[in-house]
């Protein structure tokens, strides 16, 4: 027992939280080809580059979402390449924040806990701790229906927080919000740094600016490092 808790306490502190060797994937006749990058714990990586190069298709890959063409996919020291979502540990947020209509603000956000038959009282500390955290907690019984932009965002933050992941991949979660809202969403963000290994999407330079500690431009199907 405690060889396996030192070795696991050695992978974290040597292996790359997010690792993809030679990674493929593809996406209709879209094709990225032989990516490869590391991203370290704790580390809030920003991924930019136009519209259409390709940034979602890598997230969904890193996801689970999305089968690779060839390559290998590593989290916190261990090959997922063709482990599921649900296995590899991840906090998703899609840009679309993909909330279930017939579900409560309360219900969306202990979604995965209910599906691992956590304890009623366990969910109710976790889900009401985040709306905290979220400044929603008004909304916890409120449906999606009729949820601004900022608010539906927040919901999705907090429900791919709640299962408590060691890493959080967002995909553009602050396109389509206005000014006085992504100011807010930016600053919650910053509150995120350092608790989690974030991956990030966008093609938004104050964003970079604001959160990235490690910016990544994926360009012609290649993934440079840039200066931040």
């Amino acid at each position: 027992m405690c060889i396996d808790f030192y070795a696991v306490l050695y992978l974290k502190a040597v292996c790359p939280v997010i690792e993809l060797k030679n990674v493929s994937l593809q996406s209709g006749e879209f094709h990225l080809e032989n990516l490869s990058l590391c991203i370290e714990t704790g580390e809030y990586a920003v991924v930019t580059g136009q519209s259409g190069c390709g940034k979602t298709t890598l997230m969904e890959g890193i996801c689970g979402l999305r089968p690779l063409s060839k390559g290998e996919i590593w989290l916190q020291g261990h090959n997922v390449s063709h482990s599921s979502p649900a296995e590899r540990g991840i906090g998703f947020v899609p840009q679309d924040a993909a909330l279930f209509d017939s579900m409560t603000v309360r219900d969306q956000i202990g979604f995965a806990l209910k599906l691992r038959k956590s304890d009623k009282d366990e969910i109710a500390s976790r889900v009401l701790g985040l709306a905290e955290q979220m400044n929603i907690a008004g909304l916890l019984d409120r449906q999606a229906l009729g949820l601004s932009g900022g608010e539906q965002k927040r919901v999705a933050l907090a429900r791919a927080l709640c299962a408590e992941p060691e890493i959080l991949c967002l995909d553009e979660p602050l396109s389509a919000l206005d000014d006085d809202t992504r100011y807010e969403m930016i600053e919650l963000l910053k509150s995120l740094k350092g608790d989690y290994t974030v991956l990030h999407i966008t093609h938004n330079r104050h964003e970079v600016e604001q959160l990235a500690s490690h910016c990544l431009l994926l360009e012609q199907g290649a993934i440079r490092r840039l200066p931040v």
